[in-house]
């Protein structure tokens, strides 16, 4: 089985096929309706809810179901079928993965065959939702500082913007498996930036890697989107930049017309040495 448990570390049974799993010291946790597992123990959590609140995760779900990081979205499947295409089943984990748009997009255009599509995130409302639209693939509630994974079950660990523990991704992964990280690129989201900030930076684009991890491909996508007005608050609301924009700010990008803001990404694939 994929888990332990989140409180010994010993690996959890499904004694209740659909029900329930659990260890050998009988710490047992149900699996709801929606088929997703809470592991996320009460004493691991900063805040009653942690995670995204409701209105970031609608804003998140607006913008990418709309399309607009779809090239994204392809890229990632692109080196899955690249670099992972004799592997004959695919153990990929989402990390810090919301409602699961990227892995319904690697459902849908990687040619893989076998996939064994995991998703994790600390919020357990993006978790519902995930499970809900995504019904073959697994998600769990946890924290990605504690990801309750068996040693060595993954292939690919894909993290998108995602906080990480590197020890965790080092446990998880199998030797010569994949960390595919995308990263901002210099000038990601530059036009909503110069709303925000009146000297203006590009992004530090150093990603540093795990140790025992060796770069393999980096590839950078830009490309440039024209929401409408809608569009880009929910794109505003679903960045850091949202913490900063004065009232005065985030009225001038609700109103400018045709605003083009450029997308600029970094994906760097790095394997488990």
């Amino acid at each position: 089985m994929p888990y332990i448990c989140p409180i010994c570390q010993t690996p959890l049974v499904n004694i209740l096929p659909a029900q329930s799993y659990e260890c050998v010291n009988n710490h047992r946790f149900d699996i709801a309706k929606e088929g997703y597992i809470n592991l996320l123990p009460a004493q691991h959590k900063k805040s009653k809810e942690p995670g995204d609140s409701k209105e970031m995760m609608r804003a998140r779900r607006n913008f990418l179901e709309a399309g607009f990081y779809q090239p994204l979205a392809q890229a990632i499947s692109s080196i899955i079928d690249q670099y992972l295409a004799d592997t004959p089943k695919l153990h990929i984990l989402d990390m810090g993965c919301g409602e699961g748009y990227y892995s319904r997009q690697i459902e849908r255009l990687a040619q893989h065959k076998n996939l064994d599509l995991h998703g994790l995130d600390i919020a357990k409302n993006a978790i519902l939702a995930a499970a809900k639209k995504q019904p073959r693939a697994q998600f769990i509630v946890a924290s990605s500082e504690r990801m309750p994974y068996s040693n060595d079950y993954f292939n690919l660990l894909l993290r998108i913007y995602a906080p990480s523990n590197n020890n965790e991704i080092k446990r998880l992964l199998k030797t010569n498996g994949y960390l595919l990280t995308v990263t901002p690129g210099p000038r990601h989201l530059w036009q909503l930036k110069e709303f925000i900030y009146q000297d203006t930076k590009e992004h530090d684009t150093q990603a540093p890697l795990p140790e025992g991890f060796s770069n393999i491909a980096k590839q950078k996508i830009s490309y440039t989107i024209s929401p409408d007005q809608k569009q880009r608050m929910a794109l505003l609301q679903m960045t850091p930049f949202a913490w900063r924009a004065t009232e005065q700010a985030t009225h001038a990008i609700e109103q400018t017309q045709d605003l083009e803001i450029e997308t600029d990404f970094i994906l760097t694939l790095a394997v488990k040495n």
